[in-house]
């Protein structure tokens, strides 16, 4: 996502993919909680892996397999992949119900597959009311679809300055059911959480092997989070 330290970042809030498959744009919204009262500290979800993908889900792979095989840059390609993963949202049959199982103690990520060469990953994120990740950066490029309900998100930049480095925010969006975003390292920190009053589903593609990594997160943050100047509007 682009911030003033990274200006070559994917906009996270940029909408993908043309008029047939145009995405939800992202608002912002007052309910997003504030950036200096968001814990840090929320443990990371529970990754599981998932039974057999559905024929949708095996479509929506084989579409990724096509996009993430070009070999192109980081950034393009999470565009590519976003454009692929945009139409299969909302639809009942691209989970099965044990894909869309959640967990009472922290939001549960579903794998989904794995490429056999580690190029890329699917999994299906479940998030309860109230749950949420720690700041946190990635380990690849990232897509992300809003599958149900929404996601609220906090996102910052990395301010670095040896001993007394810290997280400036610089803005909160929400993203409704259908909403899409594509995003490279750097630029890509943030927190996410459901502040909805029901269960949210969303669907993430990483350019990395999540089966051998267990995890899509490269670094949590524990810095000093101080607001920062507000983007789009706020």
């Amino acid at each position: 996502m682009a911030t003033a330290a990274n200006p070559s970042a994917v906009p996270a809030t940029t909408p993908v993919g043309t008029a047939a498959t145009a995405t939800a744009a992202r608002t912002h919204a007052a309910t997003v909680p504030s950036p200096t009262a968001a814990p840090r500290s929320a443990p990371a979800g529970r990754l599981t892996v998932a039974g057999p993908a559905t024929p949708r889900m095996q479509q929506l792979i084989a579409d990724i397999r096509a996009a993430a095989g070009r070999g192109l840059d980081p950034g393009t390609t999470a565009r590519l992949v976003a454009d692929r993963l945009a139409p299969h949202l909302g639809p009942d049959d691209l989970l099965t119900p044990e894909q869309r199982l959640g967990d009472p103690a922290r939001y549960r990520q579903h794998l989904v597959h794995a490429e056999a060469d580690g190029s890329f990953s699917v999994v299906a994120l479940v998030w309860l009311p109230g749950q949420q990740t720690p700041i946190h950066d990635h380990v690849a490029w990232c897509v992300a679809g809003v599958h149900r309900g929404q996601e609220s998100e906090l996102r910052y930049r990395l301010v670095p300055d040896g001993p007394t480095a810290r997280l400036e925010f610089t803005e909160a969006a929400v993203s409704p059911q259908g909403s899409v975003a594509a995003f490279a390292p750097p630029g890509d920190i943030h927190l996410v959480r459901n502040a909805g009053p029901g269960t949210a589903l969303s669907i993430h593609v990483y350019g990395a092997d999540i089966a051998r990594l267990t995890t899509s997160i490269r670094r949590t943050y524990h810095l000093p989070a101080g607001p920062g100047p507000a983007i789009g509007g706020m």
